[in-house]
């Protein structure tokens, strides 16, 4: 893994959740994932019930998480803020119990539905890492 694969591996274990990026019927979504990563890929689990994760069988997906919503970061806090991204191709899995276990619970609901987890691995051929830097002393704000 080159050293940008490698820090974007380490930042994403940051984080819990991020966001699948693909097409169904040729139009783009988006869609929540938890994530875990396991031997060097990235395995997601999202609900089953949108029918997301057969969309994104065997096709090429980007998977992408941040911190911007992070206590600390950016906002003069002293974090800087940063993006991961990873493309790459997308295959149904099975995890074992003691990966399932891995991404702790999951919500009771989905829109309503009983939560129905599926799982993906990416296998990441690509992936960046943007970071932000913030000097402690630059003021960060909406002004009207």
């Amino acid at each position: 893994m080159s050293f940008e694969e490698l820090q974007a591996i380490e930042l994403l274990g940051r984080v819990r959740y991020g966001r699948l990026a693909t097409s169904m019927r040729a139009l783009p979504f988006l869609s929540v994932a938890r994530h875990v990563v396991i031997e060097g890929r990235v395995v997601l689990r999202m609900h089953s019930g949108f029918g997301y994760h057969n969309a994104c069988d065997g096709t090429v997906v980007a998977y992408g998480a941040d911190n911007f919503s992070t206590e600390g970061c950016g906002s003069g806090g002293g974090g800087d803020l940063w993006a991961v991204q990873f493309t790459g191709t997308a295959e149904i899995v099975h995890p074992t119990p003691g990966q399932r276990e891995l991404f702790g619970d999951g919500p009771a609901l989905v829109n309503g539905e009983p939560f129905a987890p599926a799982y993906l691995r990416l296998e990441p051929h690509f992936a960046s890492v943007h970071t932000l830097d913030f000097d402690a002393s630059q003021p960060i704000g909406n002004t009207a």
